[in-house]
């Protein structure tokens, strides 16, 4: 079997669904599984749901029925009657959400976080997989929650491997196009859980590690791994070959076209992973497997931006130990805050670090009452592999270096620009 992951932008709108048709046209559909994301940006629509649900906002009617038309807009667009069985299969869904936004009685952030952006996926794939059977391809469409067992660690869930394993195993059929939700697993109890921002790609990981699949595929609107962010570096070039050990570096800095947990299990049991464009299908794209580092080899840039510069130093100008090291790591361990970047001497401690859950001024709190705390916000963090002089002359280039730190293979750089 092989594993398709379709991310939010392949699926955007009626043209992106087609297009998914085409490339399956294209690539082959027996014997597959896709991991579909949310539409476009439905993730980021269903949070200002949640914002407003928390708020008690009069806006909360409103920004659902927002999600609900964009979502029957693409299905007027696929379906030429109104009265295909996909209109009331989605409808039943937003029913469910706004059933449970008036029933829920869970304080919890990140439960409800979890219950209410899950629906974006569902909705998509539902509408994907109506379509494809409109089109004439047979699919199975397949409940995530109801195979990928977690803890109840709600927005960042751990997977319970043995018990995933044993699902999956029995209950995907071969020899027919499977449709299934990425990023989405369910707890003990059946309550949805998430596997973490751009978890899809763990997801297709997942499936994969567990039917032992012939290789992973994700497709992208950009023609594989480049070894730099388009956006931010011109002429960024394609790589095409990473070995697993070199995909996980990089993923492991941050490199946003691979999820960081989702080579691991794919290595495990040598299974390729093939990044491709969902525009070029044809096109050979990159290469994650078993082999040479990286061809070409060239310096490889990874962009972090919205960072946290802090720097601690001793009260009592007394020295950095390792006790004060291990408290200080559980504190960003207690308040989910994520450490990209370390450097100390013996009287202060520098971290560059992201806050993507806002607990930063309660950690500031808690580390002021026994250090001298300051910070640097919104600064940037350069990562640059294989790195050579220019290419730390073009990260350089008009910014104030805060920060540098260089070992073998890696340069980080922290700017302020």
């Amino acid at each position: 079997m092989r594993i398709f992951k379709f991310g939010g932008a392949s699926v955007k709108d009626a043209d992106g669904i087609k297009n998914v048709y085409d490339v399956l046209q294209k690539a082959g559909y027996e014997d597959v599984l896709l991991v579909v994301s949310a539409m476009g940006k439905t993730t980021n629509a269903l949070e200002v749901v949640i914002k407003n649900y928390f708020e008690k906002s009069a806006e909360l009617s409103a920004s659902v029925q927002e999600i609900k038309k964009y979502h029957n807009q693409i299905l007027l667009d696929l379906f030429e009657n109104d009265k295909d069985p996909v209109f009331a299969a989605v409808n039943e869904q937003f029913t469910d959400l706004e059933y449970f936004l008036a029933h829920n009685k869970s304080p919890n952030y990140n439960f409800v976080y979890d219950q209410i952006v899950s629906f974006g996926e569902l909705i998509s794939t539902t509408i994907l997989s109506h379509f494809m059977n409109f089109m004439g391809i047979k699919t199975q469409w397949i409940d995530v929650r109801n195979f990928i067992k977690t803890d109840a660690n709600y927005r960042d869930a751990e997977v319970d491997w043995e018990l995933t394993q044993k699902n999956i195993a029995k209950n995907i059929a071969p020899k027919i196009l499977n449709i299934t939700q990425g990023f989405l697993g369910s707890d003990d109890n059946n309550f949805t859980t998430t596997l973490g921002r751009e978890g899809s790609d763990y997801t297709a990981a997942i499936f994969a590690y567990c039917l032992n699949a012939e290789s992973v595929t994700i497709w992208k609107d950009v023609p594989g791994v480049m070894n730099a962010d388009p956006r931010y570096f011109e002429n960024a070039s394609l790589l095409n070959q990473i070995s697993y050990r070199e995909a996980i570096e990089l993923a492991f800095y941050g490199a946003s076209v691979i999820h960081p947990k989702t080579l691991q299990p794919l290595q495990k049991k040598e299974i390729p992973l093939y990044v491709k464009s969902f525009i070029n299908p044809l096109l050979k794209g990159t290469s994650v497997s078993k082999g040479v580092d990286l061809e070409p080899h060239l310096p490889c840039f990874i962009v972090k931006r919205n960072q946290l510069l802090i720097s601690l130093s001793s009260i009592d100008f007394s020295f950095i130990m390792e006790e004060n090291i291990s408290e200080i790591f559980g504190l960003f361990h207690d308040h989910k805050i994520k450490v990209n970047l370390i450097q100390n001497s013996a009287i202060s401690f520098s971290v560059c670090v992201e806050d993507k859950f806002g607990e930063f001024n309660a950690l500031n709190a808690v580390l002021s009452k026994k250090f001298k705390v300051d910070f640097e916000e919104n600064v940037t963090l350069y990562t640059i592999r294989h790195f050579d002089d220019a290419a730390a002359k073009t990260v350089e280039k008009d910014k104030t270096v805060l920060l540098k730190q260089i070992s073998r293979e890696t340069m980080q750089i922290v700017t302020k620009e």
